[in-house]
């Protein structure tokens, strides 16, 4: 796999609730603190973890996804400058898409970066010298820059763990107590948003100090200095049209950055609506975009949002691109049935009734093929996760072909009338000629 050298570092776990979100927060913050200026980045498919990011350091962050991105277009992103690059992994560090491929340890190694392997210590002590050992040992090519100790429970408790962690040779880089005080809530997607907490900005005060006290001396030294800047980046995405408007509030958080960012450098001019503060998109605009996000905890509030209704309506009668994902998909259907039963009459631009009433998981990388009438014409990359199920599609043509991870076909995805289009799948790459 070629590889690329940047300075910084990948944070990964074993598995998925070993804190991973709160101490990259935590790191991010204190070195935004210290002065450092770098880079943060999820890797994966996620839109709640980036925004955390950005919070704690004051500027954008990423999605690095090394299953569904092009190789080149996923380095522009990681060296797009000088910084040193700090990546917060999914899952556990070798856990990618349902073929095996697209882990956080690819992607360190694509990218060149350490991994700085966070253990949650909790009920045990000399059993974590397996578990590291295993997971250092099981791929020789990953460089492990150290360890950071997680819920350590005392003074004796951190020696038990020093002690037999000790032949395997690898720096303890932080030993962090638990704190339940810096417990991050969660729903059905993942995180509660960033911009849905009032007390963000004291909660990660509060997480760089706990990281100031866990990090022992010099832990960070020779993982902060300058990276190599990339090649100009590869053609994106085209855009929807000249000027796109995307409606952008906590029912509609879920839009990539890179993808919106592609836009304008393509020449697209974005403008921004908020369907729950009752906007409608800009007149100008030739497209419209409803990103996924929480339309199922705000039905009623966008049931009853007549400006916003008026302002599709009329996109829609002069003739303007609308393309919604996943939840903005949903909000263009004719009705939504939220959890306790009650239905909501949505825009009724496609023949699409769902439920929340019934919840069931649909999680997963998908291989897109165009259908004609589509945005895009060549073959695309995107995820699926959400918990609505499909009541009824009415009469109208399929947008998308899906496959999954490991090929298997998933028949036709996503509905389009005229130039009003959607499926549950966020789009995130593609194979751009």
């Amino acid at each position: 796999m070629e590889q690329t050298h940047s300075a910084g570092f990948l944070l990964a776990a074993p598995q998925s609730g070993s804190g991973k979100t709160l101490t990259t927060l935590a790191l991010l913050r204190h070195l935004t603190r210290e002065g450092v200026a770098l880079r943060s980045a999820k890797a994966g498919p996620d839109y709640i973890d980036p925004a955390f990011h950005a919070a704690a350091t004051g500027r954008p962050s990423v999605n690095l996804d090394p299953f569904a991105m092009r190789p080149d277009f996923l380095r522009s992103l990681a060296f797009a400058d000088t910084r040193p690059l700090a990546v917060e992994a999914m899952m556990g560090l070798y856990d990618g898409a349902a073929d095996g491929s697209g882990s956080a340890a690819d992607l360190a190694e694509m990218l060149g970066l350490p991994v700085v392997f966070l253990v949650d210590c909790a009920k045990q002590s000399h059993s974590i010298a397996a578990l590291v050992r295993g997971f250092r040992d099981h791929r020789p090519s990953l460089r492990f820059a150290g360890l950071m100790l997680n819920r350590v429970g005392s003074l004796r408790h951190e020696a038990l763990l020093r002690d037999a962690l000790s032949p395997l040779g690898l720096p303890i880089l932080a030993v962090l107590p638990a704190d339940p005080a810096l417990a991050l809530p969660e729903r059905h997607l993942g995180l509660v948003q960033a911009g849905e907490r009032a007390d963000l900005t004291g909660f990660l005060e509060c997480a760089a100090d706990w990281m100031a006290q866990g990090l022992q001396p010099g832990a960070l030294d020779g993982l902060l200095g300058e990276s190599r800047r990339a090649p100009a980046p590869p053609k994106p995405l085209a855009p929807l049209g000249a000027h796109i408007a995307v409606a952008r509030d906590t029912a509609f958080a879920f839009s990539y950055p890179h993808l919106l960012e592609g836009w304008r450098q393509a020449g697209a001019a974005l403008s921004f609506f908020s369907p729950l503060a009752d906007e409608g998109p800009a007149a100008e605009a030739d497209a419209v975009f409803l990103p996924g996000g929480y339309p199922e905890l705000h039905a009623g509030r966008l049931a009853a949002a007549s400006r916003f209704r008026e302002g599709m309506m009329d996109a829609a009668r002069l003739g303007a691109l609308i393309y919604g994902e996943c939840g903005g998909y949903m909000a263009l259907g004719e009705g939504l049935v939220d959890a306790d039963g009650i239905r909501h009459g949505m825009l009724g631009l496609l023949p699409l009734e769902t439920s929340f009433a019934q919840r069931k998981r649909h999680l997963g990388y998908r291989r897109l093929a165009p259908l004609p009438g589509a945005p895009w014409a060549h073959p695309l990359t995107g995820h699926e996760f959400h918990y609505a199920t499909i009541v009824r599609e009415g009469a109208a043509e399929r947008l998308f072909e899906a496959r999954d991870a490991v090929g298997s076909d998933l028949g036709a995805m996503g509905l389009r009338r005229g130039r009003v289009m959607g499926s549950f799948a966020h789009v995130i790459d593609g194979v751009v000629p």
